[in-house]
Parts: C-alpha cells; structure tokens; sequence
C-alpha cells in the first residue's frame, strides 16, 4: 500500500486569511469612531406632546418627558402657520386660539385658520439647550 506524503491541508491557510480580514476590518471600525469619522451622532430626546380637537379649537397638551430640563421653546405648526412657546410646563395646554379659558392656558397668536375635524395637520417640534431640534408631534387632528 502505497501512502502520499505530500498532502497538504488548505484549512489553516482559510483560517488564517480569516482571522487577518475580521483583524483588518475590526481596526477600521475601531479608527473611524477614534479619528471621528463616524459623524455626529445624535443623542435622541424623549418629550411629548399630544393634540385633540374641541368645539372649534385644537388643544395641544405638553406632556414632558424624562429631557424636559432640556428644553428651550416648542414650535407649534397648524396648516402651515407657526408659533414659538418658551419651554412650557409639563401639562400646560396649548391653544389654537386666544379664546379666554383657563388661566393656565396659552395661546397662540400667530396660529390662525379653521378648524376642520380630521384635516389639520399639526406638528410639535422641540428646540433643547445643545440647538437640537426634535419632531415631537406629527398628527392630523
């Protein structure tokens, strides 16, 4: 019987290709976030706002959040007109208009339009102390 002495494995060439392309990809990864090119993440912010329509009004009631400190102003934007609100209190309610209510209530001046069940489009956006802006509220009302 007659045996090959010249075999030879292919294995430990594969393996080691291997572990030089995952050695060379995880340095890349690890260069990108320590030379910054990774890009500016965005810390993302949790608040919220909700809005409900009554008689002819749209309510927006500031909800907060565990960000809320870091909250500068709310910009409101019904139909396309829009207003700014410094940083409003957890549970202060937003008004379309300036129709007297509660004391606790604000109003929006620049806000204008009719109110039409289901078709007005209101969005919340939140501008926080490091000059981020956030969606906070996109809905039809």
């Amino acid at each position: 019987m007659r045996t090959n002495t010249r075999e030879e494995a292919v294995s430990p060439v594969i393996g080691v290709i291997l572990m030089v392309a995952i050695t060379v990809i995880l340095a890349a990864v690890i260069a990108a976030f320590v030379f910054g090119m990774a890009g500016n993440i965005v810390k993302p912010r949790n608040v919220a706002a909700t809005a409900r329509q009554v008689g002819d009004d749209i309510l927006i009631t500031w909800q907060g959040g565990p960000d809320q400190d870091a909250v500068m102003q709310i910009g409101v934007n019904f139909n396309g007109s829009q207003a700014l609100i410094p940083s409003p209190a957890v549970g202060q309610v937003i008004k379309r208009s300036g129709i007297p209510g509660d004391a606790e209530d604000l109003y929006l001046p620049g806000i204008t339009g009719n109110v039409t069940s289901g078709q007005d489009h209101v969005i919340v956006t939140a501008t926080f102390d490091d000059g981020a802006i956030h969606v906070v509220l996109d809905a039809m009302v």
